[in-house]
């Protein structure tokens, strides 16, 4: 049977996405993820069915989390809708993505993992395709320029040169990393 304190499921959860980036799928298990979130032996396994359902709540949780605060939204959709406000979103947005290290190892892990997973693979993909849709719609509504392959290019550039400064972080510096997001802005967004 399944617990249901909430608060102990997001840090079950939590526990398993820093397991996943540490250890890597094959280091996921329920007794690491009880050492990880420092509960009894015994307690992950209450809380998941199996370990397919951990893996499915783990890659949730990320983007959960990578989603921007209210405040920063509001900024960003008050700010002119030019290329200019459109490099300063990207930095914002591959900043945060960065910040988070440790879920974005444990969502490439997952990747990973949904490659041998068809329900894990179901899962990631129906989250990725809503996650480029939002975006979508996002920039559609916020009136900055470029189109829908504009985004998408943009959304496969920055993942990758997340990847990038996550696993190989001395192969740019921060600052020649600020100047490629810009340049790909540039480059890939018309300026009108």
């Amino acid at each position: 049977m399944a617990r249901r304190n909430e608060g102990r499921r997001a840090a079950l959860v939590d526990a398993a996405i820093e397991v996943l980036a540490a250890e890597g799928a094959r280091g996921l298990t329920f007794r690491a993820v009880d050492v990880a979130a420092a509960v009894p032996p015994g307690t992950a396994s209450n809380y998941f069915a199996n370990r397919d359902d951990l893996l499915t709540q783990a890659g949730a949780r990320v983007y959960e989390r990578l989603q921007p605060d209210e405040e920063t939204v509001a900024r960003q959709r008050a700010a002119k809708p030019d290329r200019e406000t459109y490099g300063v979103l990207m930095r914002e947005l591959v900043g945060r993505v960065s910040a988070y290290r440790t879920g974005y190892l444990a969502l490439l892990e997952l990747r990973l993992e949904a490659t041998r997973r068809p329900g894990l693979r179901d899962v990631l993909t129906e989250r990725v395709r809503a996650d480029v849709e939002a975006n979508l719609a996002y920039h559609e509504a916020s009136g900055l320029p470029g189109d829908a392959e504009a985004v998408k290019l943009l959304y496969l550039a920055f993942n990758w040169l997340i990847v990038e400064q996550l696993t190989l972080p001395g192969v740019f510096s921060e600052e020649e990393r600020e100047r490629l997001v810009m340049a790909a802005v540039e480059r890939i967004v018309p300026a009108g």
